[in-house]
This record gives structure tokens, C-alpha cells and sequence, in this order.
């Protein structure tokens, strides 16, 4: 008996040594873990105080039945919601954990909380191994922690019987439900953000709360969560119907998400080739209407791009395009829009602009790609990274199409990589021979980076 226990006991090691968490960066690992050894500890120790009285075990089993059928009939929204999102997304789980956080004592909230979560885990991610277990007990610690904060809040004034009670609700208490929908959102986010800022590379600090629609949607899922409350509390059946707009919601959300994913470059997050052409052909009726009007087109190309592929491998090309395009978005204009057209291939779109200002965005973006370095899979440095760069502006170019502007700058750029690389062409006024043909397709998002360099 002693033999099998040994080799059981260096199985379970080894298992434990192959979790994912463990990949973390260590900053990130002691916050994951800090989270999830605080939460625990508070559940347990506000759970013994207050067990919940048969009402309130009802009232949890309402909510998380009302729960259970919201993530079995949005799974696969929210299936499609995951394989188009690579950051942390509103699940709108909330809905219920926060209408239970408003009317019921803390141990009923906190295995509400894990219900919930184990749930949709089950059904969504336990198949995903891009999101390991360890990402659903750190959104469980933290959601018990947002949960309990709520918890304390209304028990401490009261709100909670005012909320289980028959008697009108008074402006006060109005306050309060707000003052609890801002602590759930702040112990959300802050303690997401600091996860977020320890394990991504941001171009701002700020964008670890979430974008502005991110958060629209938080508040409108808590405003959700209070009328779920005063239904489950006085009127259970109307709880029940509140999953159909939940579930319309979650629909809803979807909708704008693959509107937002057909718009987009899945691998750098730019305008598709398509929904840039659609924005510049905008532009240019624009620009033709006006009688000042002008609109300038850059065809960027990286220079020997292959090459980066060849040595360093396809993950590390595609590295540097996502640090190309993060470059590309800070060294243009306010109002200018960038989108991607091929394996390495860029362009910009710069509404009123003359050739002097034009001329300064394409050398900006030129001498800072000369900066650019990118770590490669091995730990070492990708640089001497090079671009060239075909303007072409109307009304000096004589052309009043995109695909002609397009074709334009295109020569422009194939001027500059015949003439040495690494510079700013304009193209002509007129067409001395014709432009060199060009074919426009959106980039499929399956696509690889190892596109054919044109040099």
C-alpha cells in the first residue's frame, strides 16, 4: 500500500506543477492567488455568522434557477461572444449576482456567486484551453469580494429590509442602490484592471477599466440586477420573466460585437481592407464636394518582411505587426483612420491634408519604425526594421476614385522600393504610364503573416 501511494502522491505533484496558473507572471501570480486567499477567507468568515433563513435559501434558488436557464439559452451567444473577444468581456452574469447581493445574507450570495460561475464554466469554458481553471476561480474571488461588499453596504443601512419589505422605497434608499451599484462596479473593475495591467502590455494605463461601451454595459446589467431584486423579493414570477430581457440583451450584445469583429483586423485590431475603403470612399465624396477639399492616401509596406518571418517564425512576424500597427496609430492624426491590406501591407487615410503635413506623418512613421523592436519567442530582439511609403493626395493626383487614388499611391510605393526602400514617394501629378496594377481583397482573419514581400 505504501509502494501505490508514493507514485499517487508524484502524479498529483506533477499535476499540479502542469497548471497554467503557474505561467503567470510572477507579480500577476501573487496578485491571482492574494485575490482568491482574501476572498476565501471572507466568505468563510462572514458566511458562519449569518447561515440565512428558509426564505432566503428560496429566494437563492429562485435567482439561481433564473440563472441557470439565462446561461443555458445565451451559451452559445456567449460561445460566439469568447472566440471573437481576446480580452476580459461583460458575461452579464452579474444580473444575478448583484440582485442577490442586494436581498440575501452572505453565504447564500457567495455559493450563488459559485453556482453561477462553475455553470458557465461548464457549459463555455471548460473545452477552452486558452482559458485555463485558474481564470474562473480568480472571477469567482472576485466576484464574491465585489458581491460581500454590497453585502455589507445594504446590511449596514438597512437597505436590505427596506428592499424585502412591503413599504415604499424613499429617495434615500434610491442613493443607496446607487452608492451599491458604484461599489460592485469599483471592486469589479479594480481588481480586474490591476490583473489586466500586471499581464498585458496597454497603450494607456486607463484602458484597464474597459472602453466606454464596456462599461455602459456594466452599468445597465447592475440597473438590471435591482429590478431583479425588488421582483424576486415581492413578485418571484416576475423574476423569472426577467431572463427574457436579459437574454435579448445578451443577443444585442453580440450583434454589436460581430458588427465591431467584421469591421476589424482580427491579428492587429485595424480596419479590415473593406471597412477602410468604405471610410475612405466617405472621405473622398467628401473632400469632392468641398471646394478646398483634399484627402491623402498612404500605401505603407514593410520592407523585406519575409525575412523576419523566415528567421524568427510566423508568431514573432506577427508580433511585429501588431507593434507596426500600435506605431502606425500613434504617429498619425487625430481623425486619420489605418487599415490593413496584407500580410504587410498598411494603409492611411488623411482627410484634409496638404502634401507639407502629409510628408511629416510619412516620415514620422518612417523614422520611428527604424525604434521599433519587438522580443521574439527565444528572447531575442527583432529590429532594423525598415518602410516604404507611396502618397498619393487629391485633387493634386488626377484621379476621383479610391480604387484610383489606391492605385496611384500603390505605384508610388513600388517607386520607392525599386529606388532603394526605406523612403517617402509621392505619386505624379498625371500618369506619365499607367499605374501598376493593383488587387484589393479584405484579409480573411485566418490568414497567416508570411504574405509574399514585394521586396
Amino acid at each position: 500500500m505504501g509502494d501505490g501511494a508514493a507514485p499517487r502522491r508524484r502524479g498529483l505533484i506533477a499535476i499540479i506543477r502542469g497548471w497554467k496558473v503557474w505561467g503567470l507572471p510572477s507579480r500577476a501570480l501573487g496578485y491571482v492567488l492574494l485575490v482568491d486567499a482574501v476572498a476565501l477567507v471572507i466568505a468563510v468568515w462572514t458566511a458562519v455568522r449569518e447561515p440565512g433563513t428558509r426564505d432566503q435559501w428560496l429566494l437563492t434558488a429562485v435567482l439561481a434557477a433564473c440563472a441557470a436557464v439565462h446561461l443555458h439559452l445565451s451559451n452559445a451567444v456567449e460561445r460566439i461572444r469568447r472566440d471573437h473577444s481576446h480580452t476580459p468581456h461583460v458575461d452579464l452574469c452579474g444580473i444575478w449576482t448583484f440582485a442577490g447581493a442586494l436581498v440575501l445574507p452572505p453565504l447564500p450570495v457567495t455559493l450563488l456567486v459559485i453556482g453561477i460561475y462553475v455553470h458557465r464554466w461548464w457549459l463555455v469554458g471548460r473545452w477552452d484551453a486558452g482559458r485555463p481553471p485558474h481564470r474562473t476561480v480568480f472571477t469567482i474571488a472576485m466576484m464574491t469580494l465585489a458581491a460581500l461588499a454590497v453585502v455589507w453596504l445594504v446590511n449596514a443601512t438597512g437597505l436590505t429590509d427596506r428592499i424585502a419589505g412591503r413599504e415604499p422605497l424613499t429617495w434615500l434608499d434610491g442613493l443607496l442602490v446607487v452608492a451599491a451599484t458604484g461599489v460592485q462596479w469599483t471592486v469589479n473593475t479594480v481588481l480586474v484592471g490591476v490583473v489586466i495591467l500586471l499581464t498585458v502590455k496597454l497603450k494607456r494605463a486607463w484602458e484597464a477599466v474597459g472602453s466606454g461601451a464596456d462599461n455602459l454595459l456594466e452599468a445597465g446589467q447592475l440597473v438590471l440586477g435591482v429590478f431583479v431584486a425588488l421582483a424576486a423579493v415581492r413578485l418571484p414570477w416576475l423574476a423569472v420573466l426577467m431572463v427574457v430581457p436579459v437574454v435579448a440583451l445578451h443577443r444585442t450584445v453580440l450583434l454589436h460585437q460581430l458588427q465591431l469583429a467584421a469591421r476589424t483586423d482580427d491579428k492587429t485590431g485595424l480596419l479590415n481592407a473593406t471597412a477602410w475603403h468604405q471610410q475612405a470612399k466617405a472621405e473622398l465624396m467628401r473632400a469632392r464636394q468641398e471646394q478646398e477639399g483634399s484627402l491623402g492616401l498612404f500605401m505603407l509596406d514593410l520592407d523585406l518582411f519575409s525575412e523576419v518571418n523566415n528567421r524568427y517564425g510566423h508568431l514573432a512576424g506577427d508580433a511585429v505587426l501588431r507593434r507596426v500597427a500600435h506605431l502606425l496609430t500613434t504617429s498619425i492624426r487625430r481623425g486619420d483612420a489605418v487599415g490593413r491590406f496584407g500580410g504587410e501591407e498598411f494603409a492611411v487615410l488623411l482627410p484634409n491634408v496638404d502634401r507639407a503635413e502629409a510628408l511629416a506623418v510619412a516620415e514620422r512613421i518612417r523614422r520611428r519604425m527604424h525604434q521599433v523592436q519587438v522580443v521574439d519567442g527565444n528572447g531575442g530582439i527583432i529590429d532594423g526594421l525598415s518602410v516604404s511609403i507611396g502618397v498619393a493626395i487629391y485633387p493634386e493626383v488626377a484621379e476621383d476614385t479610391v480604387d484610383g487614388l489606391l492605385s496611384a499611391a500603390d505605384s508610388a510605393l513600388y517607386g520607392a522600393k525599386h529606388n532603394g526602400r526605406d523612403q517617402v514617394r509621392f505619386a505624379e501629378e498625371h500618369r506619365a504610364l499607367p499605374w501598376l496594377p493593383t488587387t484589393r481583397r479584405p484579409l480573411r482573419l485566418d490568414e497567416a503573416s508570411d504574405s509574399v514581400d514585394r521586396g
